[in-house]
């Protein structure tokens, strides 16, 4: 054989020109490489042959090499490959798939065979024959870089190739760290090779080629094989055809170069390259080369989708709740650190509480009831009862960055620190939580105040001291009710249903702030919502800090617990997609408050949403039982209604976030409203979502305790305290409640009456 002949034939994948050349000596070839070497990688690889010991005479695979060679990290045989997460509704459905890289790791059996052959054919086609070195392919680079004056072939093999990939991974986002991974020195080289060394010692070669799959880049965001067929074909990677299989190989050398979205015509003859490769190495047949070569591309791109933003059906901000959950629960990791790199790693299937029949309802009852383009905006949540579940999770304002199109990132139905705003107002919204802390600190259901239309805010106690009125008489120093008409005496059941103020200030003062403030912490109300800590003030129980829809419709699913709090939760298991569990939080319950006092507030609260309350219009479709409390702010800023059945509690702020604009004279969702209150703004949105929400649920209802009306007397009344309706004198039932709401009459067992005041109440409060 002539040394012509010896020489090898040019590559189809090489970018290499033949041109006229005289004839190398061995000498020459020499002196050429020699030249090469100041300036190429390859350089680093052959001088790196020459310090580790006897490394090219065995094909640098020894086991008795220099002392670095005894070990090597673990991330280089089973490298952590941030891959991407799916998280679910508790159906199962896809809510969005988010990633740092795109990938899926997939097992050797979970590639097709084509794949593997034609990426080993292309990158290296003497993987299987040679050790972390092909000397013959070093040989072979210096030939041809020698005869062009030029670096225009490598000989790094598919294990070097993998090791460097392997520290570009690990680098992660950090561009610094990426350089220093990819920087061609001679020292980063021989580190480069004696891990692949090593790795050619411990993983056989179907591992490292398996390895080598999971980790390549292959455009588009698509970080291995599997993502790669998915992109360009929607299809899992054991599904890939040979002319597939070959295109996906040939963009391995140059992603951007062989783009085929891009450049359809380079990806089709570099897949033709790729199929002549696999002829040569006998792995197809020369008539199979042909038949997939006059195959189209046939791509079914689809589109990366990465991210919260890609969810449907307004799930967007509730799947980052989940993001922000396991980010800063403990029990996905003890630093902060920890909880990033579970994230950021990903490779989990999170199934999460949403239940989508809900988050419809939710969804489409603030879209409908509040158009995106109006100067407010609505938000709403459901907890399940007993659990703290959140079942739905909605708002006017769809996820995105958009601002044009009216679009957020901002979950106005959290707090900040899990991706909310400072929260707002509840109003009235809040005066559970008083009554809540007075029963549970002796006052009886009965209890009444004489609760005047207007009053100096009183002296009060607080946890460390006393809290003084220091503005008596004036604006500041003085609580007003609603409307002029109201002024007691009033009971419980009658002041919750009219919303009175001052009843609720002077419950305040009987029971001491610092009661108010332990009770709103056992309900999950712990700081305000942005995460400042409540303000031991008189004003704290008419609802003057800032707190979340969630939190809110947690506190009334407590009720609906009967007493039992549990903490807001979001997931409800994580597998990784090997299918290993991970540990998530349970569910977080305990006892805040007793039985029988959830049961008079749960019957206090029916009566503000029967005749005589001020949510007497928010019946449900199937005319279920309902509780609930509406909440109206100073100068009609933000507006809520929270209520709940015995087994779903919702809860809806209406308002806008950043400007505060009074809802006076305002439309909203196509409708005209001089005025908005709780019932008549966020009760619709509530009524309307809850109405379709529970339409799959069992009818559950409340425990309910008999609360007796007050009795009161007409002035002229002969003996003070005569039964109302006596011969001597008339009296008036308290409006809102009938005693024993939605149950029994106590003496007869038969249904009880419903009482209908003579003059409708007044539509709202502070």
């Amino acid at each position: 054989m002539s040394p012509k002949s010896r020489i090898p034939a040019p590559d189809p994948g090489d970018t290499w020109v033949p041109r006229p050349r005289r004839r190398q000596t061995p000498l020459g070839i020499l002196r050429h490489a020699a030249t090469f070497l100041g300036s190429s990688v390859l350089g680093g690889v052959l001088l790196a042959g020459l310090i580790l010991p006897g490394a090219g005479a065995v094909g640098l695979g020894a086991k008795n090499g220099a002392e670095g060679f005894e070990s090597i990290p673990d991330d280089f045989k089973t490298p952590p490959l941030t891959q991407a997460t799916q998280i679910y509704d508790a159906e199962g459905g896809l809510i969005a798939k988010v990633y740092e890289r795109d990938r899926t790791v997939l097992t050797a059996e979970q590639m097709s065979p084509l794949i593997r052959k034609a990426q080993v054919d292309i990158e290296d086609a003497r993987f299987y024959e040679h050790g972390a070195v092909d000397l013959k392919g070093v040989l072979r680079a210096i030939t041809k870089n020698a005869e062009s004056g030029a670096a225009v072939q490598g000989a790094s093999t598919l294990t070097q190739q993998y090791v460097k990939n392997v520290n570009v991974e690990m680098a992660g986002d950090d561009p610094v760290a990426v350089h220093e991974a990819q920087r061609k020195t001679l020292g980063r080289k021989i580190q480069e090779l004696r891990y692949a060394i090593k790795l050619e010692e411990d993983l056989s070669k179907e591992q490292i080629l398996t390895n080598y799959l999971n980790i390549t880049f292959y455009g588009h965001q698509a970080y291995g094989i599997q993502a790669a067929s998915q992109r360009y074909f929607s299809k899992d990677a054991k599904d890939l055809t040979l002319p597939e299989a070959a295109m996906l190989a040939g963009l391995v050398q140059n992603p951007s170069q062989y783009d085929p979205k891009l450049h359809p015509v380079a990806a089709q003859k570099r897949r033709d390259t790729v199929l002549d490769k696999m002829v040569e190495n006998k792995h197809i047949t020369a008539e199979q080369a042909k038949e997939a070569k006059a195959t189209p591309l046939g791509l079914n791109y689809r589109d990366p989708q990465n991210g919260c933003i890609t969810a449907q059906a307004g799930m967007g901000f509730f799947c980052d709740y989940v993001r922000h959950v396991v980010k800063q629960d403990p029990a996905f990791g003890k630093s902060a650190a920890e909880r990033k790199k579970l994230w950021d790693t990903g490779g989990l299937n999170i199934y999460t509480t949403l239940d989508p029949e809900k988050q419809a309802a939710a969804q489409n009852a603030v879209s409908t009831k509040v158009y995106v383009t109006d100067p407010v905006s609505a938000a709403m949540t459901m907890v399940e009862p007993g659990t703290g579940k959140i079942l739905a999770m909605a708002q006017t304002r769809p996820y995105g960055l958009a601002k044009e199109k009216n679009q957020t990132v901002v979950n106005l139905n959290v707090d900040a620190a899990m991706g909310g705003g400072i929260g707002f107002q509840p109003g009235s919204n809040f005066k559970p939580i008083v009554a809540a802390a007075a029963l549970e600190a002796g006052l009886p259901p009965t209890q009444q105040y004489d609760s005047p239309n207007r009053m100096d805010w009183p002296t009060m106690k607080t946890c460390d001291g006393t809290w003084k009125n220091l503005s008596k008489g004036k604006k500041d120093g003085v609580i007003p009710n609603e409307s002029p008409s109201e002024k007691g005496p009033y009971a419980l059941k009658q002041a919750m249903a009219l919303s009175v103020n001052t009843y609720f200030v002077q419950m305040e003062q009987e029971i001491g702030l610092c009661a108010v403030k332990q009770m709103a912490n056992k309900l999950g109300v712990t700081a305000k919502a942005s995460g400042d800590p409540l303000q031991e003030v008189p004003a704290l129980g008419l609802g003057t800090q800032e707190v979340s829809p969630l939190t809110m419709a947690n506190v009334y699913a407590t009720f609906a617990a009967r007493g039992d709090y549990c903490a807001p939760l979001a997931i409800n298991r994580i597998t990784t997609v090997d299918g290993k569990d991970v540990p998530v939080p349970p569910a977080r319950c305990n006892q805040v408050m007793s039985t029988d006092t959830a049961d008079v507030v749960n019957s206090v609260l029916l009566g503000v949403t029967e005749k005589g309350g001020t949510a007497r219009d928010l019946r449900l479709d199937d005319d279920r039982q309902i509780a609930g409390k509406t909440g109206t702010t100073d100068e009609k800023k933000s507006a809520w209604f929270t209520g709940y059945t015995g087994n779903l509690s919702g809860s809806v702020w209406l308002g806008s976030p950043g400007t505060k604009v009074p809802m006076r004279n305002i439309r909203i969702g196509g409708q005209y409203q001089a005025e908005v209150f709780g019932a008549t703004g966020p009760g619709p949105i509530w009524q309307k979502a809850m109405s379709d929400a529970v339409r799959t649920v069992p009818d559950k209802e409340f425990t309910t305790v008999y609360i007796p009306d007050p009795v009161r007397h007409d002035p002229g009344c002969a003996t003070p305290g005569t039964p109302p309706g006596s011969a001597t004198c008339t009296g008036t039932p308290s409006p809102g409640t009938t005693g024993r709401p939605r149950g029994t009459n106590p003496t007869t067992g038969g249904p009880t009456t419903r009482y209908t005041p003579t003059t409708p109440p007044d539509p709202e409060d502070q």
